[in-house]
């Protein structure tokens, strides 16, 4: 089924019966992602004195509790609140869902002992396209992705050039399969957040950055219409569900 839509004065047409979800969900039945070493999620019946309450054990519903932490469990979106003092929630700041995004594909480069994604590649990545939103797909790209556990593994990261290259392009939606844009271990300096949300100047507000999707590898690089939904929660990031279009024309 297609449809089309008007986006800044242009006509793109989408299919919109072939979405390509992007997100990683918290699955029970399966190996889990997770980063920072804390405890793995839950999801468990409501425990009244020793009845859990689900219709397995006799109940008429499932009553089930999660805990999670967006930021170590599932694909999130967060705003610049991950950083400042002051509170800001992704839910107050986020509030248009569908952009125009470039899918790309980078090998991160050897830098000492880290792995890094530099200015010069997302240079050559974009070039002149004037997007929204930047997927970037990083190589190798196997599907243990969904269930690595990053704490101490120092994952590749961005340089900080290559935040505020992307600032300075327009991109207001940075979206990325690692569990952070910043080395894991920096100090606290977090120089690829700080850079793209441009802290040290006119904060971006309306930026967000997307940590650990997954892109499967038959998706094409290129220009896909994207719906970038969160779940309202009001704090610094949100579990979120990306789903990309393929733009037909």
């Amino acid at each position: 089924m297609k449809a089309t839509i008007e986006y800044n004065s242009r006509k793109i047409e989408v299919n919109i019966s072939n979405p390509i979800d992007i997100s990683i969900p918290i699955d029970m039945s399966k190996d889990k992602i997770n980063a920072w070493g804390i405890e793995d999620p839950t999801i468990a019946p409501k425990k009244y004195d020793d009845y859990e309450v689900s219709v397995a054990n006799g109940a008429v519903v499932n009553f089930n509790n999660i805990h999670f932490n967006p930021h170590s469990h599932i694909t999130h979106t967060e705003c610049v609140g991950h950083i400042t003092k002051e509170v800001h929630s992704v839910n107050q700041h986020l509030k248009y869902f569908i952009f125009l995004a470039e899918v790309v594909t980078v090998a991160p480069e050897s830098e000492g002992e880290d792995f890094v994604i530099s200015k010069k590649q997302l240079q050559t990545a974009l070039g002149n396209k004037k997007r929204d939103a930047i997927v970037i797909r990083t190589i190798p790209n196997l599907s243990d992705k969904k269930s690595t556990k990053y704490f101490n593994t120092n994952p590749p990261y961005l340089l900080e050039e290559a935040a505020i290259y992307l600032r300075e392009k327009g991109i207001k939606h940075l979206l990325i399969d690692l569990p952070s844009i910043d080395k894991e271990k920096d100090g606290g300096a977090l120089l690829a957040h700080n850079a793209f949300w441009n802290t040290a100047g006119k904060v971006r507000m309306n930026a967000t950055i997307t940590e650990f999707i997954y892109v499967p590898n038959d998706v094409e690089d290129g220009e896909y219409l994207l719906n970038l939904m969160i779940a309202p929660f009001e704090n610094d990031a949100t579990p979120s569900k990306p789903v990309l279009y393929k733009i037909i024309k």
